[in-house]
């Protein structure tokens, strides 16, 4: 039995997870562990960012790995950090690399590759029809179409960087702390601030999931799976019923790589 260990560079975190892949049947999720994202990065620091995670996870070594990277800059890097640790050429997700999902984007090669592990892992263990919802510093909806095509998603900011926003664009309003506030007419600037960026973010997500729907002509139990920073918060605030997978792109990865194995 192989292990892979699994990279998800973000533009906020880095996610480390290693499986354990026999070839048949979903890879087996052995441990996790994260890091705030740095960039710039040198070799050497992704391969000492790459050492503390295997000293966290169950399993100190890895025969294989794959990279999943939406910073370009930093993609590079991380290859030749992973090629350095593991001692095999790791695959990087993007063009070249098979899904077994079909893209119904106008240009394939735009879709990052964390959307695309994370349609591979919704669809494997939710089914088609299916909408996942990436919360971190955007947030990305990805539609699957009954076909269990990628039929297409959306992009937008993230709750966290709303508020950043909020606070360096307008000189009055303070930097808060991303928690529901008790009602929704705030009595506050920062509860104001927060229903307006948390429970905005909830109900733009839940008119979003809505749309979706509609446009795909799904019906209302159709699995909507939350992934992301901050989920379980977000997950209790929508109307809709939703699945929270906290290791969704992870697992998305290791299929990727069971699926292109060296």
């Amino acid at each position: 039995m192989d292990t892979v260990l699994t990279v998800d560079v973000g533009n906020t975190t880095t996610r480390f997870g290693l499986f354990a892949a026999s070839g048949t049947g979903a890879p087996e999720l052995i441990g996790t562990c994260e890091f705030t994202t740095a960039s710039p990065l040198t070799c050497d620091e992704a391969c000492i960012q790459i050492a503390q995670a295997q000293t966290l996870l169950p399993a100190a070594t890895a025969d294989g790995a794959i990279l999943s990277c939406v910073i370009p800059s930093l993609t590079d890097t991380w290859r030749r950090a992973l090629l350095r640790a593991c001692g095999a050429r790791p695959l990087v997700v993007g063009p070249g690399l098979k899904s077994g999902v079909q893209m119904k984007y106008d240009d394939p090669s735009e879709v990052g590759p964390d959307r695309v592990a994370d349609v591979v892992a919704a669809r494997g263990a939710y089914g088609a029809p299916a909408i996942v919802v990436d919360l971190g510093t955007t947030t990305n909806f990805e539609a699957i179409d009954a076909a269990g095509a990628f039929a297409g998603g959306i992009i937008a900011p993230g709750v966290a960087l709303g508020a950043r926003a909020l606070a360096d664009a307008a000189a009055r309003l303070p930097e808060i702390e991303l928690r529901a506030p008790r009602r929704v007419i705030g009595r506050s600037t920062r509860a104001a601030m927060q229903s307006g960026v948390v429970l905005g973010e909830a109900a733009r997500i839940d008119g979003l999931i809505d749309a979706m729907l509609a446009e795909l002509g799904c019906t209302d139990d159709t699995p909507v799976i939350v992934t992301g920073d901050g989920t379980a918060a977000i997950a209790a605030l929508l109307r809709h019923a939703v699945t929270v997978d906290d290791t969704l792109t992870l697992r998305g990865l290791a299929l990727l790589w069971q699926a292109n194995r060296p």
